[in-house]
């Protein structure tokens, strides 16, 4: 995110459209982030300056310039851009747009600008609904931008996701978020700003929409105004501010502290809220493998198939699902040893690199491997330490294991 036609903050009341939007870069040359993709000779730099018409995906955390990148893609190949959140749209929303220019006769087919649908949330449009949007796509009848902040791998069905290249978005750094908060223009002690990017957690769409709000609030903008704005009942609860993270930290913490009325009470906070109900399983899954572990080998199965039932039957009725595995997950006993084991290994592999691996347990595929003694004296079971020759002697499991409680 970057800035472009910086008004005053002071025009608050004078101007309707949100801060965010107003401050939106309309440029590359504005844009703040991303460099590994908008970089010189970087790949949406291209095909932004060759105007290469082509589906893609934009996955990365909130608030880290998804929006803005495809706005600028469409203007740069002066496209007809269509905006849709797949939290509210259907296939109905999809046809309107194929279907607007239909038999118009205000263009000739050849000087038709070519048709952008930006998807937001692309990850909240179901199997049905993608399989509609997918002949579009296929026939060039619609160019799709998805944006996401899930794994598309997970949420994208793989012939709409093999039509689409995928690009990943890294979380804004404090320097850049704070870039962008002064091109807000807004008048901002130090402490404010630290404060401000401190909270945004990498998020700038958060940060400046905290700064709005503030103003319309309280009129100026220090750490204790923008505090008690943070705690006003007038922010309702939003998935991509802190709220979402507060209390999905809460809900974490309280089954790995084996509390399971705790952990109902957050559940029943995201399901109220409209919480995408794969969201949590998923963390469900994740937790079973990090904080369960070998403590409970089942709690895995358990959390995967809450998993499969969200995704079959969908609210209300998953709620249920989600509490049995809830319960489940909290009063299981607990254990992080494959969790520290693995993280203990990727240590090693970052400072050592890649060892050499024990000419023994090598793959003798051909006969100079087999001559340079690629598998000799391989035994299926032995007892033999199978680690490379630096790290001999190295017990991951077992060094970073703790007791299951």
């Amino acid at each position: 995110m970057g800035g472009f036609c910086f008004r005053s903050l002071w025009e608050y009341d004078c101007v309707m459209e949100p801060l965010a939007s107003r401050v939106r870069p309309k440029s590359l040359d504005e844009f703040v982030g991303q460099k590994h993709l908008v970089g010189e000779n970087k790949p949406l730099r291209v095909a932004i300056e060759k105007k290469h018409l082509f589906s893609f995906v934009l996955w990365g955390p909130p608030g880290c310039g998804k929006t803005t990148l495809a706005k600028i893609y469409a203007k740069s190949l002066d496209a007809r851009l269509y905006e849709l959140s797949a939290v509210s749209a259907g296939k109905d929303d999809v046809r309107r747009i194929i279907e607007s220019e239909k038999d118009s006769g205000l263009f000739a087919k050849s000087e038709e600008k070519p048709k952008i649908l930006f998807l937001d949330e692309i990850h909240r449009f179901n199997k049905a609904q993608q399989d509609f949007l997918l002949p579009y796509v296929e026939s060039g009848a619609l160019t799709l931008i998805g944006a996401t902040t899930e794994n598309p791998s997970f949420e994208v069905i793989a012939p709409l996701l093999s039509r689409c290249r995928v690009f990943v978005l890294n979380e804004l750094g404090d320097d850049e978020v704070r870039e962008i908060l002064h091109r807000t223009k807004a008048a901002l002690t130090t402490e404010a700003e630290d404060w401000l990017v401190n909270m945004a957690n990498g998020d700038a769409r958060q940060a400046i929409t905290m700064i709005e709000n503030t103003q319309k609030f309280y009129g100026e903008v220090t750490p204790g105004t923008l505090k008690d704005t943070l705690q006003s009942k007038l922010l309702r609860y939003d998935k991509q501010a802190e709220e979402h993270y507060n209390t999905i930290s809460a809900f974490i913490k309280s089954m790995r502290a084996s509390q399971p009325d705790a952990a109902l009470y957050y559940l029943a906070r995201m399901v109220e809220s409209g919480e995408d109900p794969k969201f949590i399983a998923r963390r469900m899954v994740i937790f079973a493998s990090e904080d369960v572990g070998l403590a409970d080998p089942k709690a895995l199965m358990v959390a995967n198939d809450v998993f499969r039932a969200v995704e079959t039957i969908g609210y209300p009725e998953c709620a249920i699902n989600l509490a049995h595995g809830v319960n489940y997950l909290s009063l299981a006993p607990k254990s992080r040893a494959s969790y520290n084991a693995y993280f203990a290994a990727v240590d090693d592999v970052k400072r050592h690199g890649n060892l050499p691996i024990p000419l023994k347990i090598r793959n003798a595929v051909t006969k100079l491997m087999r001559e340079l003694h690629y598998g000799k004296g391989y035994e299926r079971y032995t007892k033999d330490d199978l680690l490379p020759e630096k790290l001999k002697g190295k017990k991951y499991l077992e060094q970073e294991s703790e007791e299951a409680v």
